[in-house]
């Protein structure tokens, strides 16, 4: 079919591409039109555009963007790399200790990847409850570091296998213990996969909704998900600050992915192809 038909192909492929670049063209040229236009013609160019969207949400007194965007970053920072850490100990004792048993711890964490987070968090909502942990930060982290640990747990082992066992037992040999060896000799070269961890953990924890809304609360205040769901009442409707709002939440978790790019292509061929 390819002889027959040359075009075919880049046809599909600018087809499949404007399918899935239509959601991003609507999200970002409806930023900088009046809401009115918004309503009226979605899928027109912003012409002439404004900046009133984004003043708007800046500058809102009650601080929502403001203050979800440092609940946001806290939660965010502090559930990833409480997660890593855990994640490349757990992974390094299970890949290095050669029981039979590592398999099976591994296949019951991932099993708990199977269930969705909406089925458990009635009981986690009452866990924390009596722990005195609901509706308070380090709850909601506590929460994201259990559900997540066994994805960064699974990536680390994939990546702890390809590193050679001579350099551990080198250091070994000039007499560093087991833990100054993993974090001096293993960890640093876990670095591609703590990259891909974090990108893929940091992007999950950002983007989560459930969670912030029922662990978090109203009275430990809000993540920016959380910000532009409350950022429509019932009586106002504002759709250019709503799409104003979806930007500016992006634009954090889209700079982080930046500035990790490479590891994180390399974290993610890295276990695959060694070993």
């Amino acid at each position: 079919m390819n002889s027959r038909m040359p075009w075919m192909r880049p046809l599909l492929a600018t087809g499949v591409a404007a399918v899935f670049c239509m959601p991003l063209y609507v999200a970002l040229v409806n930023v900088f039109k009046p809401s009115s236009e918004v309503v009226t013609s979605p899928l027109a160019l912003p012409l002439p555009p404004t900046l009133d969207n984004l003043e708007h949400v800046l500058s809102r007194p009650d601080g929502l963007f403001w203050y979800g965007l440092v609940n946001s970053v806290t939660l965010t920072a502090a559930s990833i790399l409480i997660t890593t850490v855990l994640a490349a100990m757990s992974a390094y004792h299970l890949v290095r200790s050669g029981r039979w048993w590592s398999r099976a711890v591994l296949g019951v964490m991932l099993s708990g990847l199977m269930i969705p987070p909406a089925v458990i968090m009635l009981p986690i909502t009452r866990i924390l409850d009596a722990i005195g942990l609901l509706h308070s930060m380090p709850g909601a982290v506590l929460v994201d570091v259990g559900y997540y640990l066994p994805f960064a747990v699974f990536v680390f082992m994939g990546f702890i296998r390809s590193i050679p066992r001579e350099l551990e037992e080198a250091a070994a040999v000039d007499g560093a213990g087991r833990f100054r060896i993993f974090w001096q000799v293993v960890f640093p070269l876990l670095r591609p996969a703590s990259a891909s961890v974090l990108i893929f953990l940091g992007v999950w924890v950002w983007n989560d909704f459930l969670t912030p809304l029922l662990v978090l609360g109203p009275g430990a205040g809000n993540t920016v998900t959380v910000g532009i769901f409350r950022s429509i009442g019932p009586y106002q409707q504002d759709f250019g600050a709503v799409f104003a709002f979806m930007l500016l939440a992006t634009l954090p978790v889209l700079a982080f992915y930046l500035a990790f790019q490479k590891q994180f292509v390399r974290g993610l061929t890295g276990g695959a192809t060694k070993g």
